[in-house]
């Protein structure tokens, strides 16, 4: 049994918020939006957490999503659900990032992307209260870690996929015993039925930040980040985002252990990277907007990061600009320039959201935005293995002479 998660299991939860408005939720009840529509977020007893988790008790756990437990949601261990969740690695890419640049490579995690952290947490809740049957929109990786974790726990999924999401994905997610349907749409559309469903009491809606406990497991990359760093953070971190969920969540963990009295002050610029051909925040951020309006006709190779609105984009603004970092789009020529670069060079296989935080450092670092001495991090979202690569055509004829020189 992974020793982090024990059968004398505290949690500090007080109740969940309106992010928009602070009106106050009571915990332990199924909700989903806000009654403004905004998503709730859960709080903490965090003087109490911290008294009861001296630094000396969590160093001396297992290193992983677990070992954050009194900084979570279940209040009941029954209830958790892992497929052995990681902390994921920092991983140094020299020569095709620079000196102080390294790559957090959640592409490590069950299910092979960071859609675990969130989807392990948002079932684990969903079970504590009793919901049976959940709906899902998805370009692909959550989908596959929505079904992986509700199959495990018994929990009927439904899954709508844009036509276009990766051939391995949809199978991903159907051998993991979920319904998977494709839409001849966006993210967005998907969403649109999921919602449409769920206001007719056919299932429960798991869409990005509809439901509160998502950022909860997200937020766990924060936490990560602040031990690594031996209780400092980088001065930069570079996030893919669609949804936007991680960056939130980091957001909120930072907050959380400076409550805490773990950490400092000091934050890190948070850079918000999206693909030029959807780029919805990176407009709201350059004309000022509190809110990002829907990008049209969106299109990208990377598609985990083609979301064209966003419910929590007043969330992803706000730590944006609070952090002194930048909403940044970056195109499809430089997403794969960068993923090629980094695996000939470092022999670390990004997948095209993880490339796009490479394009965007090295556009950062060309513009004067980041200096080559600060402490960067980029986050790979996924394994690389899940997305196309080029033709590898070589072949011998093991039975004709072979010409050394030319191999």
């Amino acid at each position: 049994m992974n020793p982090n998660i024990t059968t004398d299991r505290p949690t500090f939860v007080t109740h969940l918020e309106c992010s928009m408005t602070g009106e106050r939720y009571e915990a332990d009840q199924l909700h989903g939006l806000s009654r403004f529509g905004r998503p709730l977020l859960v709080r903490y007893d965090l003087p109490a957490a911290a008294a009861a988790l001296p630094k000396t008790t969590l160093e001396a756990r297992a290193t992983d999503l677990w070992r954050w437990r009194e900084l979570l949601p279940v209040r009941h261990t029954e209830n958790i659900v892992s497929l052995g969740e990681i902390e994921t690695p920092l991983v140094p890419i020299p020569a095709s990032g620079g000196p102080n640049v390294l790559v957090k490579d959640e592409g490590r995690l069950p299910t092979g992307s960071f859609k675990a952290r969130g989807l392990v947490m948002a079932v684990a809740m969903a079970k504590e209260l009793g919901v049976t049957k959940i709906a899902m929109p998805t370009n692909g990786n959550a989908g596959a870690a929505l079904a992986a974790y509700a199959t495990r726990v018994g929990i009927e999924t439904i899954v709508f996929c844009p036509a276009d999401t990766p051939e391995v994905n949809v199978r991903e997610i159907a051998v993991q015993g979920a319904r998977v349907w494709r839409v001849n749409g966006l993210i967005d559309d998907c969403g649109a039925i999921v919602g449409k469903g769920a206001a007719e009491g056919r299932w429960f809606d798991f869409s990005t930040l509809k439901e509160p406990y998502r950022i909860e497991g997200k937020k766990t990359m924060g936490l990560e980040l602040a031990a690594q760093f031996g209780w400092q953070l980088p001065d930069a971190i570079f996030y893919p985002t669609g949804g936007g969920t991680g960056l939130i969540g980091m957001w909120k963990a930072f907050a959380e252990l400076e409550a805490m009295g773990w950490i400092g002050p000091e934050r890190p610029r948070m850079y918000a990277v999206q693909a030029s051909g959807c780029a919805p925040i990176v407009r709201a951020f350059e004309e000022g907007k509190e809110h990002a309006e829907r990008w049209e006709d969106a299109h990208t190779v990377a598609a985990g990061i083609r979301v064209p609105k966003a419910v929590g984009d007043f969330l992803i603004l706000r730590a944006v600009r609070e952090s002194g970092g930048k909403a940044l789009g970056v195109g499809d020529p430089a997403i794969l320039k960068a993923v090629d670069d980094c695996a000939r060079k470092d022999g670390l296989l990004l997948c095209p959201e993880g490339g796009a935080t490479l394009a965007a450092y090295r556009e950062a670092l060309r513009s004067g935005e980041v200096d080559e001495d600060e402490r960067v991090v980029l986050f790979n979202c996924a394994t690389g293995l899940k997305y196309p690569m080029p033709e590898a055509p070589r072949t011998l004829d093991r039975t004709q002479p072979i010409d050394f020189d030319r191999l």
